[in-house]
């Protein structure tokens, strides 16, 4: 069996070293503040620095990866006589995973020898971190790069995205809310709930006032939706709110005696539209 490179971009939210650490390597999406010629790659800006930044009114616009620079980062693999396996940010949210998809076929045709797989995680942040996390422990175990491929699409639609934000200007900004829907929100404390439906996109559930109340609804949802609610492996994904991930951590904890994985950053790239506060529960489910 030929070796093969499982690649990403930065939307998965997990920091470089960690990806290092599981062999796998990454291309990074990019923003840029409104009235700053300095654009950032998604990990060059700390999430700290971001989301104060965002707090004093900074608004930040971001870019996917093209192709010209997933035809780079794949052909230093394809060079070494390695098969790459692309698993990519949501098409529901981006056009970075068509991007890979495009110089994967560009690509095909200079290496006939070797094989490009692409598949669309249909996924964000540390949910998408959680099925790499998954798919590497999968070629870990002697998975072939078609059985590895094979395993993100079988469990792509099994992996729950629960999140929540403190404020509702964020979302108005990115026209998942109306202005008056986000000023009225605001007033009365209602924190919404939302999740990744099946085709990759932000949806908005359900509506809860206060932010305890929804940090712990998310906590419900493991309740309801978990396929094993006495192990697996869980992930939370932070917009400068540690307290509040902590505790969604303690809830689960001391509920079914699981502990989470990891607890990460809601990077910039993901976090210019949700927001400092932004905070998410990511598990196997027997559905989304």
């Amino acid at each position: 069996m030929k070796d093969y490179i499982i690649l990403t971009d930065s939307a998965c939210d997990i920091k470089p070293e960690i990806l290092e650490k599981w062999g796998v390597g990454f291309e990074s999406l990019t923003l840029r503040f409104e009235g700053d010629e300095k654009e950032y790659s998604n990990f060059e800006i700390t999430a700290k620095d971001f989301y104060d930044r965002m707090r004093k009114g900074g608004a930040a616009k971001t870019a996917a990866v093209n192709v010209e620079r997933f035809v780079q980062l794949f052909e230093n693999y394809l060079k070494e006589g390695k098969d790459v396996l692309y698993v990519g940010f949501s098409s529901g949210l981006s056009t970075t995973y068509n991007s890979a998809r495009l110089a994967g076929i560009q690509l095909a045709e200079k290496y006939p020898e070797n094989k490009i797989i692409t598949v669309d995680s249909l996924s964000a942040s540390a949910g998408f971190g959680l099925l790499l996390y998954l798919t590497v422990k999968k070629k870990n175990e002697g998975a072939t790069i078609e059985e590895a491929a094979k395993f993100v699409e079988d469990t792509r639609l099994h992996l729950c995205h629960w999140f929540t934000v403190d404020d509702l200007v964020y979302l108005k900004r990115g026209g998942r809310i109306s202005p008056t829907v986000a000023f009225v929100g605001n007033m009365l404390g209602i924190k919404p709930v939302l999740h990744m439906d099946n085709e990759g996109h932000l949806v908005n559930v359900s509506k809860v006032r206060g932010r305890r109340t929804s940090v712990e609804a998310l906590a419900q949802k493991f309740d309801e939706l978990a396929l094993d609610k006495n192990g697996g492996t869980l992930f939370i994904s932070q917009g400068d709110c540690m307290s509040d991930a902590e505790y969604l951590a303690s809830i689960i904890k001391n509920k079914h005696g699981i502990d989470v994985e990891i607890i990460t950053d809601v990077g910039p790239v993901i976090g210019a539209h949700t927001g400092p506060g932004v905070l998410a529960f990511f598990f196997v489910g027997k559905e989304r």
